[in-house]
């Protein structure tokens, strides 16, 4: 499948083992419009057909200041019924593949919520994390009253949703909602040296493992064992154990 032409994102990297998209509304800092939503679903289509890592990135030095506050102002209870970003964000992280993104300056509302929704986050120095929907009359409707108090703690993410604080990079690694921190022009490479780990594994391991990860408490361990049970059968797992038993040997 091929990408459409796109108008709210910049395809980065397009190779096969990863796709890297850049949200490139810099005008308006990467605010994430009915436009954007519809992109990203095109770019989930591809990668659940084609399972790849997905690694989300902003243009012009902030990743998303949220939600169109031009639109948001604009729609009402339908519109919120209809779970516009939510569901856009539902489907990033169940996207087969792991996705990574790479924060850099803003990522806030719902550009936080899509940070969220990605099983690696990497930041800039200069990030600025969290969720002020409250100060604008909304809530956090696209993930973060539940992805958020999952990442960092109850206490944290009160704080952020409830009383509008904002993290820092440092602040962010020190709980643990990003893994690392970079320098704003070593943010791509981190990205893609994180990327070329996971790559560097067995696809479908890969994949097996972020399901089971994803997986309810009561699935397991039936659902671990049957995942097994089709890896221990895959030409994948043979060749890779044979070639560690020879090296080991050496």
């Amino acid at each position: 499948m091929t990408l459409p032409e796109f108008s709210t994102l910049l395809v980065v990297d397009d190779t096969a083992d990863r796709l890297h998209i850049r949200l490139n509304r810099p005008a308006v800092r990467n605010a994430i419009d009915l436009v954007m939503v519809s992109e990203l679903h095109a770019v989930c289509e591809l990668l659940e057909r084609e399972p790849r890592i997905l690694i989300l990135s902003g243009a012009g030095g902030a990743f998303a200041s949220g939600a169109d506050i031009a639109e948001l102002r604009d729609r009402r209870g339908d519109d919120a019924l209809a779970g516009i970003n939510s569901k856009i964000f539902v489907r990033i992280a169940a996207l087969p593949m792991p996705v990574i993104a790479a924060l850099d300056g803003y990522a806030l509302g719902g550009g936080a919520e899509l940070a969220y929704a990605a099983d690696f986050r990497i930041a800039s120095t200069g990030l600025k994390i969290g969720n002020p929907e409250t100060s604008l009359g909304i809530v956090a409707a696209a993930g973060a009253t539940w992805r958020l108090t999952e990442l960092v703690g109850e206490p944290i993410a009160k704080e952020i949703l409830l009383a509008g604080r904002v993290l820092t990079a440092p602040e962010a690694l020190a709980l643990r909602l990003v893994s690392s921190v970079h320098e704003p022009a070593e943010l791509d490479a981190a990205a893609t040296a994180l990327a070329d780990r996971i790559a560097a594994q067995d696809p479908l391991a890969v994949r097996f493992t972020k399901t089971l990860m994803h997986a309810p408490r009561d699935a397991h361990p039936l659902a671990d064992d049957v995942a097994q049970s089709e890896l221990f059968e895959s030409p994948a797992k043979m060749a890779r154990m044979t070639a560690f038993l020879e090296r080991r040997r050496t």
